[in-house]
């Protein structure tokens, strides 16, 4: 087996189903949980560095999906990516943590978000700033070391609070995911061990998010080479082309529409805002009569084919990877060229990238191990 040290991949992106409809007409169209955790296992066999999960409060529970890959594998990184602070009190998090290095040895990663202001709303949550998500991972880290944390500040209120039982190893590491503007930018090099830029960012925008990222290093003295960047990038090597525009066309649908993210997506990859807004006035209908104020949760990708052809073409064709196994390397090279560290491939399946990671072994030898 090849092991791959800048090749991740994330596992069932998006929303889940608890079984699998009849007549399914691609591989994409429903995933199921037991389909993600398979997948974990074949991102290991195929030489995959990390898997990422990123977590909704229904049947895509964190700790219970990665727990169940890290059952299944030995070698891969378990990592969130992501979860929100404001979603679980800091002992609960540290708990987790722990829990996963001393049942599958020190191999989790805790990526951290600070979630959509929409859905934290609805749930009588609220997103942290900058201050109290920084203050959360100092007092996870301080959990981890086995010390006991009296606090009051932005990050809550703890009164001499302590795991008791720590792991006897490395502490996980923590990720934060961002578009790594300037003061999220200056919060991570503060804070995290690494980055986690989204999907549908164009190279030219990776390139700007790793510049900033490194000058804030080098403003408090740190080495921006400490800071490990992973980009995710949606991939459809050979796909035909609905499913390839479920993963990305689709998927993007639900990115735009939500007021805060799409916001931030154009604005990072310098897009007019001109097509986003003509995409939310057409959602808004279909939005009211769902009853649900993101269109992500209340619709699968397979069921916004219709709108996503309000997402521009040429869009997609810079911020993702399309054609051929070799055209989609192509594609996720110029982002390690962009300065990303790492590489997750998004929406499509680690089977269905198993050429281009064959292909992505061949082109970066120095950057590979036997195993």
């Amino acid at each position: 087996m090849t092991q791959l040290d800048d090749l991740s991949a994330y596992l069932v992106a998006g929303r889940v189903s608890s079984s699998a409809p009849e007549g399914q007409r691609t591989e994409t169209e429903v995933r199921t949980v037991p389909q993600g955790i398979a997948d974990g296992e074949e991102a290991e066999r195929l030489g995959f560095r990390n898997v990422f999960l990123s977590e909704r409060w229904n049947l895509k529970e964190a700790a219970v999906v990665l727990a169940a890959v890290g059952a299944r594998t030995e070698r891969v990184g378990l990592a969130t990516g992501l979860v929100s602070p404001g979603r679980r009190h800091v002992l609960h998090m540290a708990a987790f943590g722990a829990t996963m290095h001393a049942a599958f040895g020190p191999r989790f990663i805790l990526g951290l978000g600070r979630g959509d202001s929409a859905h934290l709303r609805h749930e009588g949550l609220r997103t942290a700033g900058f201050d109290g998500i920084c203050d959360y991972v100092d007092i996870l880290r301080r959990l981890w070391r086995g010390e006991k944390v009296s606090y009051d500040g932005p990050a809550g209120r703890y009164e001499g609070i302590k795991l008791g039982d720590v792991y006897d190893g490395p502490a996980p590491q923590v990720w934060y995911g961002t578009f790594g503007m300037p003061r999220a930018a200056a919060a991570v090099a503060r804070a995290f061990d690494g980055v986690i830029l989204p999907p549908m960012m164009t190279p030219e925008a990776t390139s700007g998010s790793v510049a900033r990222l490194r000058k804030a290093c080098e403003q408090i003295n740190r080495d921006p080479a400490s800071l490990r960047v992973v980009q995710c990038v949606v991939t459809a090597p050979d796909l035909g082309d609905e499913e390839t525009r479920t993963l990305a066309h689709a998927r993007a649908v639900t990115y735009l529409q939500a007021q805060q993210y799409g916001d931030a997506l154009t604005a990072v990859n310098g897009w007019d805002p001109g097509p986003m807004h003509r995409l939310r006035t057409a959602l808004e209908e279909v939005r009211q009569q769902a009853g649900d104020e993101l269109v992500d949760t209340a619709f699968h990708r397979r069921e916004l084919l219709e709108p996503a052809r309000l997402v521009p073409d040429s869009w997609m064709d810079d911020s993702c990877a399309f054609g051929s196994a070799s055209d989609c390397v192509t594609a996720l090279g110029s982002y390690r060229d962009a300065g990303a560290d790492e590489v997750a491939t998004y929406g499509s399946t680690p089977g269905q990238n198993a050429a281009l990671a064959r292909l992505w072994a061949e082109t970066k030898e120095p950057a590979i191990s036997s195993v």
